[in-house]
C-alpha cells in the first residue's frame, strides 16, 4: 500500500516537473536579470564616472570630476570584486591623464597667478606626485630670467621689443611711477611726450623695458612663494592641515633655494643694466654675457636721470613686497652708481656748455656796466643744479652721495673746473682781434637785431674794460649767488669753491688791468720818450721845476684818453 502511495506521488512530482519547468526556468532568468539591474541601478555612478570624467575635464569642470573621484575612490578603492575593479581601474587611467594635463596647464608661461594657484590646489586635491607647486616656482623662475634676456637680446639688435607695433600704453613702471607719485606728491615731472620712450636712447628704452618685465612679473613670483610657505595655495580656510604643514615643512627646507632663485632674478637686472649704461662697473667675463651695446653715444644727464627715476620706482615697487632688504641691496648699489655718474657726467657736460658760453658774448652793456654773460653762466649752473635734484635726492635707505669722499672731491674739482673754463673763456675773449664777430650768433650779428648793436664791434681796450666789469660782476655776485644754490642743493665744500674760484678771477683781473694799463701807457710813453732824451738830458743834473710848452698835447692826450 505504501509503496503504491509513493510511486503514485513520484509520478505526480515528475509530472509537475514536467510540466512547470520552462516556467521555472523562465522565472530564474527573470531574477538573475533584475539582481543585474539592481546592481547596475546601484551602481551605476561608477559604470558611467569614466564617460563623465573624460566630458567634464572637455568641459573644464574640474572640480566635479575631483569630487566624483573622491567619491569613487572612498567606495570602491579597496574592493574585491572584479568587475568593481576594472571599471575603476579605468577611473584611475583618466585621473591619471588628468594630472599630467593639469601639471603641464600649471607649467604654462606666461600663466596668472589665480590660475597657478587654482591648478595647484587641484593636483593637490588630485594627489598628484611630486611637489606641483615648486615645480611650478622653478617654472616661473626661468620664464622671468628668458623675459630678461630676450628683452636684452632684443634691444641690442636695435629693434623696440613689444612696442615695435606702436603700443603706446603706460608700462608697469609708469603706472608705478605716477601712482607714486600721487601718492607722496612728488615733484618729479615726466615727460610731456608720452612716446619719449620711442624717441630716446636705446639704452635707456632698454632699462625701461627691462624694469618693466621685472617689476610686472617678480611680485607674482613672490606671493606664488608666500602662499607655497603659509600654506594657503592648498587650503585657504584653514581646512586639509596635514597638506598645509606639508608645505609648509617643503617649503622651509627651499628657502635657501628660493634665496638664489631671486638674488638671480635682483642680479641678472643689475648687471643688465651695468652692461647697457655703466659697462665700467663689469668685470670682463661679465661684460662679455651682459654687454654687447655698441652704440658709442654718451648718454646726457637728462637721460641718465630718467633711468634712476625708473630703478628708483622699480626698487620701492619690490620693497613694498616686503622682499628682504639684503636681496634688493643690490639693486641700491647700483642706484648710488647710477645717480654718482649722473652727477659727474652732468658736471662734464656742464663744463662743455660753459666754454661755449664766451660765443654768445655781445658786448651790449646794461645799466650796471656788464654784459649778459654772467648772467646766462648763472643760468646755465643754476638749471644745472635742478637736473641733478632726482641724483642727489636721498631716498629712506639710500646714501647720500656726497657722504662718499671720492665722489665729494671728484664733484669739487668739476665745479672748480666750470668756474675756470667760465674764466678762461673771459680771458680768450680779451684776446680775440678786433673786429673778430665771426663767433657772434647769426641773430646778433645780423642788421635786423637791436639798432644799437649794428655795426658793433668794441675795441681791444673797451672789451677788456667790459671784462674788468664783468669779472667785477663775478665776485661780488655771481660767485656768492652760485654758493647759495650749491648749499642749497646740498654740495659739500662749497667754501672751497667758492674760495678759488673768486681768487681765479681776482688773477684774471689783475692781469686784465696790467694789461689795460699797458695799452693806455704805450702811447703817453711813447710821447714822453722822445723829449725826454733828447740832447741826452740826465734828471741828476738838474731836478724840474715847472712843465715846459712840450709837454701840453701830452696832458692833453692823457685827458682825452
Amino acid at each position: 500500500m505504501t509503496q503504491r502511495l509513493e510511486n503514485v506521488l513520484n509520478r505526480a512530482s515528475d509530472t509537475a516537473d514536467t510540466l512547470f519547468q520552462e516556467v521555472l526556468g523562465r522565472k530564474d532568468k527573470a531574477d538573475s536579470t533584475r539582481n543585474a539591474l539592481n546592481v547596475l541601478q546601484r551602481f551605476k555612478f561608477l559604470f558611467n564616472l569614466p564617460l563623465n570624467i573624460e566630458r567634464n575635464i572637455q568641459k573644464g569642470d574640474y572640480d566635479v570630476v575631483i569630487n566624483d573621484y573622491e567619491k569613487a575612490k572612498s567606495l570602491f578603492g579597496n574592493t574585491e570584486v572584479p568587475v568593481f575593479r576594472k571599471v575603476y581601474a579605468e577611473v584611475e587611467t583618466r585621473i591619471t591623464a588628468l594630472r599630467r594635463l593639469l601639471l603641464d596647464k600649471l607649467l604654462e608661461t606666461p600663466s596668472t597667478l589665480h590660475d597657478q594657484k587654482r591648478y595647484i590646489r587641484y593636483l593637490s586635491d588630485l594627489h598628484a606626485p611630486g611637489d606641483p607647486a615648486w615645480q611650478c616656482i622653478v617654472a616661473q623662475h626661468k620664464w622671468i630670467l628668458q623675459l630678461m634676456q630676450n628683452c636684452k637680446d632684443t634691444y641690442v639688435k636695435g629693434q623696440r621689443g613689444l612696442d615695435v607695433e606702436g603700443d603706446l600704453r603706460p608700462s608697469a613702471v609708469t603706472r608705478l611711477s605716477q601712482t607714486a607719485s600721487l601718492k607722496r606728491g612728488s615733484s618729479f615731472q615726466t615727460p610731456a611726450d608720452a612716446s619719449w620712450r620711442f624717441k630716446g636712447p636705446q639704452q635707456v628704452v632698454f632699462a625701461e623695458s627691462l624694469t618693466d618685465v621685472v617689476v610686472s612679473q617678480l611680485p607674482n613670483f613672490w606671493k606664488l612663494w608666500i602662499s607655497y610657505v603659509n600654506g594657503s595655495l592648498f587650503s585657504e580656510t584653514g581646512e586639509k592641515s596635514g597638506q598645509v604643514e606639508k608645505s609648509k615643512k617643503n617649503a622651509r627646507q627651499r628657502q635657501n633655494d628660493f634665496k638664489v632663485m631671486i638674488e638671480e632674478v635682483t642680479h641678472r637686472l643689475v648687471k643688465l643694466v651695468r652692461g647697457a649704461l655703466l659697462p665700467a662697473t663689469l668685470s670682463e667675463p661679465d661684460l662679455r654675457v651682459f654687454g654687447g651695446w655698441e652704440a658709442k653715444t654718451v648718454l646726457t644727464g637728462q637721460w641718465l636721470t630718467q633711468v634712476i627715476h625708473t630703478v628708483r620706482v622699480s626698487h620701492e615697487a619690490l620693497a613694498a613686497l616686503e622682499i628682504p632688504n639684503d636681496l634688493l641691496q643690490v639693486i641700491q648699489d647700483l642706484l648710488l652708481d647710477l645717480r654718482v655718474h649722473c652727477l659727474l657726467v652732468t658736471l662734464q657736460q656742464t663744463a662743455e656748455d660753459v666754454k661755449r658760453l664766451a660765443e654768445k658774448e655781445d658786448w651790449v652793456v646794461d645799466n650796471e656796466g656788464v654784459t649778459s654773460l654772467p648772467a646766462q653762466f648763472e643760468q646755465c649752473m643754476v638749471q644745472t643744479l635742478q637736473s641733478l635734484k632726482e641724483a642727489m635726492e636721498c631716498k629712506p635707505g639710500e646714501i647720500n652721495i656726497f657722504q662718499l669722499e671720492r665722489v665729494q672731491d671728484k664733484a669739487c674739482e668739476l665745479c672748480v673746473g666750470i668756474m675756470k673754463g667760465f674764466i678762461n673763456g673771459l680771458e680768450q675773449l680779451s684776446t680775440k682781434a678786433a673786429g673778430d664777430t665771426s663767433h657772434l650768433p647769426g641773430d646778433l650779428a645780423s642788421p635786423d637785431h637791436f639798432r644799437v648793436q649794428e655795426d658793433f664791434s668794441p675795441t681791444l681796450e673797451q672789451r677788456l674794460l667790459i671784462i674788468l666789469s664783468n669779472c667785477q660782476h663775478l665776485e661780488r655776485h655771481t660767485f656768492l649767488n652760485l654758493a647759495d644754490h650749491f648749499e642749497k642743493h646740498g654740495f659739500l665744500g662749497t667754501e672751497k669753491i667758492t674760495r678759488v674760484s673768486i681768487e681765479a678771477v681776482r688773477e684774471l683781473d689783475e692781469r686784465l688791468f696790467e694789461t689795460y694799463i699797458e695799452k693806455k701807457a704805450d702811447p703817453i710813453v711813447g710821447s714822453l720818450e722822445p723829449g725826454v732824451y733828447a740832447g741826452y738830458f740826465d734828471w741828476r743834473d738838474c731836478s724840474p721845476r715847472q712843465v715846459w710848452s712840450w709837454l701840453e698835447p701830452v696832458f692833453s692826450l692823457v685827458r682825452r684818453s
